[in-house]
């Protein structure tokens, strides 16, 4: 089965200026959403209100545009929107990772059926950030032991001397 893809919502705190997406994105949150996203060494993508799915590598402009103000048809039509974008970067058997609250995750719902997953569904945003430290942790802990069996696989072999 392949790597799952991420999708991470967008946040109203950004850098004034244009930056890449992943950098762009200031909150707490949202740093803490990159960091388990890219330990993870998949594939990702940001749900922007305003420019649908979007690579984190692409340089955008701050903007003040959230799901949370649009009507019930905008939010239809950006899911719609988004559905194609996704379809187009990813297979259609390709497992997705929500980090997104439900206004972003409902409009895609009837795209991503069953094969999407929300870690985080339920959480409220207090402990979506605990939940996401806590991930970090055990990745880095994980990291940590791969590293220490990697320097044991260094140290020189003795020999049996019977």
């Amino acid at each position: 089965m392949s790597a799952p893809v991420y999708l991470v919502a967008c946040v109203g705190q950004k850098r004034p200026t244009p930056a890449r997406a992943r950098d762009l994105y200031q909150s707490d949150w949202f740093k803490k959403a990159r960091a388990y996203v890219e330990a993870q060494g998949g594939r990702w993508f940001i749900l922007s209100a305003l420019h649908g799915l979007v690579p984190p590598g692409r340089v955008i402009d701050p903007y003040n545009v959230t799901l949370a103000t649009m009507s019930a048809a905008d939010r239809r039509a950006w899911g719609e929107r988004v559905a194609a974008q996704l379809a187009e970067k990813i297979g259609p058997r390709t497992r997705v990772v929500i980090l997104a609250g439900r206004l972003y995750r409902d409009p895609l719902a009837s795209w991503t059926g069953n094969r999407a997953t929300v870690p985080m569904e339920g959480l409220g945003i207090g402990e979506q950030k605990a939940w996401l430290a806590g991930q970090l942790a055990e990745l880095r802990d994980k990291a940590d032991r791969a590293a220490q069996l990697d320097l044991f696989d260094l140290l020189p072999a003795t020999e049996n001397i019977a």
